[in-house]
């Protein structure tokens, strides 16, 4: 069979290769601690569980509308408009299962042959691999460690052109743990009203995880903007509900038919009892959330310390999310030889810079969504497998080939 040409410019999310290498690794019998997957290690709060098991009982078996329960929708207005102050109607939301429809949708919608889209790197791997298939050329936004892996502002708006459609801007980052301040934002609001054809998308899915004294800056508050920008959320972090697949887009009015004709031609609609715990966690108690992010706080500041006293090993305090990126270039590894170093000879999976885009070469991200003691451990297993070649930056090339092929 032939496939389609777009079909070879797809990537993947290499954390989920390596979660499933960590998979097998423990089936026959390995000691591995996961570091690699980005996915909080709690347990969805109980009366999101009980609000879908209750939808369940009462009958919520069918579709729901294609944008999603009007309650819900209802419900993600009342929170946009109380953490980032932007008034919004509930007929711009559009509920789909889980953070990356929105995405999927907002790149299908504006990349074809001709078109540039820029997006961070290094990024999460699903920007560059959907513009590509879209047929959209990639632009790279530098994420650089210098900048405490904030963009340039400056040097994003000498990158726009008359061939930019969109501009993703992910802040908190992944796999950076960047945040981008608010000058820097400043900025690239005031260039970008000289582009008044170029939508960005504002990847803010982390948007609760975030570390003082670093603050969250929304794109949608920005007045000139504001009717272009595509605002991309979720509960899968927040709530610890990665596998309830639930999130939503805030669409410019001109957009939100566009997407609801996206997701009518791919999943109809999110599930319908999902959505009704999606209710239960925007209305119920957040005293979950603030427990979640002062533990990710806690264990943040034990990875950052623990990895800067490995030698061969730096690394910058991530600001949000749940990830460290530490440069790993004095071990003498690229990153993958790094990341499957630890997973098979340390039994820690990480996931290689690289999986994030070209730039992330000399780096590995750590997730810190596991227990103190688990991070403890890592890192004692860590410094351990580089102790054991005492000149790291010259390490045995023969001994990795060897290992490499187990």
């Amino acid at each position: 069979m032939e496939l389609a040409q777009r079909m070879h410019q797809l990537g993947t999310e290499s954390a989920f290769e390596v979660l499933a290498r960590a998979k097998k690794l423990e089936a026959q019998g390995r000691s591995i601690i996961n570091l690699g997957i980005g996915a909080p290690d709690f347990k969805t709060p109980e009366h999101i569980v009980e609000a879908g098991c209750k939808a369940l009982r009462d009958g919520w078996h069918s579709y729901t509308e294609a944008k999603g329960i009007r309650e819900l929708r209802e419900a993600v207005s009342e929170d946009v408009e109380l953490r980032r102050g932007v008034a919004i109607d509930p007929d711009q939301v559009l509920i789909v299962p889980g953070g990356k429809p929105t995405l999927f949708f907002a790149i299908l919608m504006f990349g074809e042959p001709g078109a540039e889209i820029l997006y961070p790197n290094p990024g999460f791997p699903i920007y560059e691999s959907m513009i590509r298939c879209s047929g959209a050329t990639p632009v790279p936004i530098a994420l650089r460690e210098e900048r405490g892996f904030e963009f340039d502002p400056d040097e994003v708006l000498a990158q726009l052109n008359e061939r930019t459609r969109l501009i993703v801007v992910n802040t908190p980052a992944n796999p950076t743990g960047g945040c981008i301040s608010k000058a820097a934002l400043d900025r690239l609001v005031a260039g970008l009203e000289r582009f008044p054809k170029v939508a960005i998308l504002a990847d803010e899915i982390y948007a609760r995880l975030v570390y003082a004294p670093a603050e969250h800056h929304s794109l949608l508050a920005y007045p000139s903007i504001r009717e272009r920008v595509i605002l991309l959320d979720g509960w899968s972090k927040t709530f610890a509900m990665t596998g309830w697949r639930l999130g939503y887009g805030v669409w410019p009015k001109t957009l939100i038919e566009h997407a609801e004709r996206l997701q009518i031609n791919s999943n109809s609609c999110a599930s319908a009892p999902v959505q009704r715990a999606g209710i239960a966690a925007l209305r119920g108690p957040q005293d979950s959330v603030e427990h979640m992010r002062r533990a990710f706080d806690e264990r943040r500041t034990a990875i950052v310390a623990g990895l800067n006293e490995i030698p061969g090993i730096s690394c910058v305090m991530p600001q949000g999310a749940f990830y460290a990126f530490p440069n790993i270039t004095g071990t003498g590894r690229t990153a993958k030889e790094l990341q499957n170093e630890l997973l098979l000879d340390a039994g820690v999976a990480t996931v290689a810079g690289t999986a994030f885009g070209a730039f992330g070469e000399g780096y590995v991200r750590f997730s810190y969504a596991n227990s103190l003691e688990r991070i403890e451990e890592a890192l004692g297993r860590v410094r351990t497998l580089l102790a054991l070649e005492p000149n790291s930056a010259l390490p045995k090339a023969g001994a990795r080939r060897s290992r490499a092929k187990r």
